[in-house]
């Protein structure tokens, strides 16, 4: 009983050292991980700017109709398609910089 108690244990321990040692990232993965979070942030930060943007356009754009017939004029369309575009090359940009962060921690994890 006791030998087999012991056996367990060890193999216990020796499989909660393996998964441990696994779990820990070297100072160029945390790096990587650092710049890629920051890269993510900014991503973030990108859509953001551009919805606020894009937010105000439509709201100016609603201002500038003072028909309440439910037809955007032609100005107003105009202006809300704008603000769409913002937020499209915003998501686009905000992508290209969310896979730079992903190609950072992907090359970071094959060293």
């Amino acid at each position: 009983m006791q030998k087999s108690m012991f056996s367990k244990t060890l193999t216990l321990s020796a499989v909660s050292l393996a998964l441990f040692a696994t779990a820990c990232n070297s100072p160029s993965e945390d790096a990587a991980d650092t710049t890629a979070n920051a890269t993510e942030d900014q991503a973030d930060a990108v859509r953001e700017n551009a919805d606020v943007q894009a937010d105000a356009m439509e709201n100016k754009a609603d201002a500038m109709d003072t028909k309440m017939d439910g037809v955007d004029s032609t100005v107003e369309q105009k202006m809300e398609n704008n603000a769409q575009t913002v937020r499209e090359k915003a998501e686009v940009k905000a992508d290209a910089m969310e896979n730079k962060a992903d190609a950072t921690r992907d090359s970071a994890d094959k060293k």
